[in-house]
């Protein structure tokens, strides 16, 4: 739907593809353009001249705080793009980004989530998404054209010769090929499969990929990607700074192939060969300027807050950049400012805030530090900066316990990712450090204290503040255990300790032997606990406190509890359903007839409380009569966020015995 009046368009970094976008802006009708801001003002009068005036700044923050301004375009160099991007979100602009939309996976999905909080409108500016040349192909890949599609190869570079200061090639500006330019051929192989696949787009399910890291600024100058997608569909993605390439894109099917002879700047043809047919040749519409049909994208579809494929979505945008974090990894190239002794900027500018106050906190018996209520889960931040956007917005609004086990890390003594994020942050104080150890079938007293010596050395610390087993071992006598336990602690390699995975037999039996024999005796538990009550175990060894007799005697004791699998493994989303069984995991784990009721009645409480049902789900275990911190393992900003309103949220002993089927 158009935007009855035309957008007020603000340019944050006027330079050359700047000048793409005004040209485009200037032949629609949808949109002005209003202002320029640049680091020198001087430069960005000259831009706005160019284009019939405007207002210039010489900052990009006066520019977000001019009313006036509706819409922004960010074309700064590459590694400005995401704190500009939440900046104009919060002060409550459109946001149209150049790609790459940032330098990886972290920075996106913050950039996307302040949109999506702000309620505005975001769009990563691939130009070819939008224009028609491209929905054409996808159409033709999407009705058969050319039968089952099995090859797609798609390339995207130039020769710029040696220029390491400049922005296509200087590390600390964000150059390489692969993020530059390579995102588009890996843009257009995920269009591709999923139209194939009657879908917006498709994300790989293998990723490979090689390439030339330059020996100046250490940025990939030529690279290609091989992607695996569902149905066996092969995608070969090249790129360069350094090299020339065709940059066509050619996909090869079971009856045919079609070349884009032009895909990027959609100045070309489509040319279906189909077997034993003459070629035929569809010839692009290149009458309008290019960069219009972005521009026209956002101001038709700002109240969705993001325009329809082939264009970006936001979901779209987020694949991309984790195939093009994939292919960096691959060929083992970061960038000096991801790297732990790197500035590893804070996604939104500036420093990291100081702790928030809106995940509350309680105390552990032992702990001299204020403990969050919800525990950060350390096991799926693979890289060191999506664990950086995901531990600096969860420190921010107030968490500051992390989970980490020696399983999680690999039983690797590399640098953990929450070790280097709190030494590189500076917060290490802050920060309550729950290590699990003595997994199975390493859960021998004998081998406890090395693991132990290893865990410090890999979380850069000299001491854990919480420290668990992460299984029992009930062959061997429980005093025996903790023994060697008591020993670390007077030792000052852990603070307190607990256990995970433990009967309610063998802890008791724990404690009575430490007081006993005058030792410090274990003051916490994590074993699974939720609404949805564990059916079968996850994994080998898991034990759930939802018993009638754990909950009492934790009840009775006091005890705290910090449970895993809070939610049940996404059990009370939509994700779950009779019918739904691809999460393998969860369907294992928590699919019975009672469980269902129990997601049905959290529903119910839900809409009458105006929360979400896995609100009511987190809700029912921090509203326990013992003391409890539970995990969450979020895998974005998002799921973060929108777990908080179950803290706030104090459920009744009556509708705690409702939602668990006993009343």
């Amino acid at each position: 739907m158009n935007n009855p009046t035309p957008l007020r368009w603000g340019v944050i970094g006027p330079g050359n593809i700047a000048r793409k976008f005004a040209e485009g802006l200037a032949g629609t009708d949808t949109g002005v353009l209003h202002s320029a801001a640049s680091r020198d003002i001087k430069r960005a009068e000259t831009f706005l001249n160019e284009f019939g005036g405007g207002k210039a700044y010489g900052d990009y923050q006066s520019l977000l705080d001019d009313s006036e301004v509706d819409a922004v375009y960010i074309a700064t160099p590459h590694p400005f793009h995401a704190e500009w991007a939440i900046k104009a979100a919060k002060a409550g602009k459109h946001i149209l980004c150049e790609k790459p939309v940032t330098l990886n996976f972290g920075e996106t999905m913050a950039v996307i989530d302040a949109a999506e909080v702000a309620g505005v409108f975001f769009m990563e500016a691939f130009m070819y998404r939008c224009h028609p040349q491209t929905a054409k192909v996808a159409e033709l890949v999407r009705d058969g054209a050319i039968g089952e599609i099995r090859h797609i190869d798609a390339s995207f570079g130039f020769d710029g010769g040696s220029r390491p200061e400049g922005r296509h090639q200087a590390n600390a500006l964000g150059g390489g090929g692969i993020l530059d330019v390579g995102c588009y051929p890996i843009s257009m192989l995920r269009l591709i499969a999923g139209a194939a696949h009657g879908k917006p787009f498709l994300e790989p399910i293998q990723v490979k990929g090689c390439g030339h890291l330059d020996e100046v600024t250490g940025v990939d100058t030529w690279a290609s990607a091989v992607l695996k997608f569902e149905g066996d569909i092969v995608g070969v993605a090249s790129t360069g700074l350094r090299l020339r390439y065709d940059n066509t894109v050619i996909i090869r099917g079971s009856e045919g192939k079609i070349t884009v002879t032009s895909p990027w700047f959609c100045s070309g043809e489509i040319i279906i060969e189909k077997n034993g047919q003459d070629p035929e040749v569809i010839k692009s519409d290149d009458s309008r300027q290019l960069y219009a049909y972005e521009v026209e994208a956002v101001a038709n579809h700002l109240a969705a807050g993001q325009a329809p494929s082939p264009a970006m979505s936001w979901d779209d945008t987020m694949g991309n950049m984790k195939v093009l974090d994939q292919w960096r990894a691959e060929i083992g190239f970061a960038y000096d400012q991801e790297k732990s002794d790197g500035s590893l900027p804070v996604v939104h500018g500036g420093k990291l805030g100081k702790r928030g106050d809106s995940i509350p906190t309680d105390t552990i018996p032992g702990l001299d530090k204020p403990v969050s209520r919800l525990v950060m889960g350390c096991d799926n931040q693979r890289a060191l900066p999506l664990g950086a956007a995901m531990f600096d917005d969860y420190f921010e609004r107030g968490g500051n316990v992390f989970d980490n086990g020696t399983i999680y890390r690999g039983f690797s003594l590399n640098p953990s990712i929450i070790g280097q994020w709190m030494k590189h942050r500076g917060v290490r104080e802050d920060c309550v450090l729950l290590d699990k150890g003595a997994h199975t079938p390493w859960c021998w007293p004998g081998s406890m204290r090395q693991e132990m010596q290893n865990a410090l050395t890999a979380h850069q610390t000299d001491y854990i503040d919480i420290y668990m087993m992460h299984r029992d071992n009930p062959e061997v006598p429980v005093g025996e255990f903790i023994d060697v336990i008591n020993g670390m602690v007077e030792e000052g390699m852990i603070r307190v300790y607990g256990f995970s995975n433990w009967s309610q037999e063998r802890l008791v039996e724990a404690i009575t032997y430490a007081e006993k024999n005058g030792l410090a005796k274990p003051v916490c538990l994590s074993n699974q606990f939720s609404l949805a009550e564990m059916v079968n175990p996850l994994w080998k060894g898991c034990i759930s406190s939802s018993t009638k007799e754990y909950r009492k005697w934790l009840t009775d004791n006091n005890f705290a509890l910090m449970p895993w699998s809070s939610q049940a493994h996404g059990f009370f989303t939509d994700r779950s359903g009779p019918k739904k069984l691809d999460i393998r995991l969860m369907v294992h784990g928590f699919y019975s007839d009672e469980n269902f009721e129990r997601k049905k009645r959290a529903e119910k409480l839900a809409a009458d409380k105006g929360v979400l049902p896995l609100n009511i789900a987190l809700s029912y275990v921090t509203s326990q009569p013992f003391p409890t911190f539970p995990l969450i393992g979020p895998r974005s900003i998002k799921e973060t966020r929108t777990s908080l309103p179950g803290i706030d949220i104090k459920l009744t002993p009556e509708e705690l015995a409702w939602l668990n089927l006993e009343s």
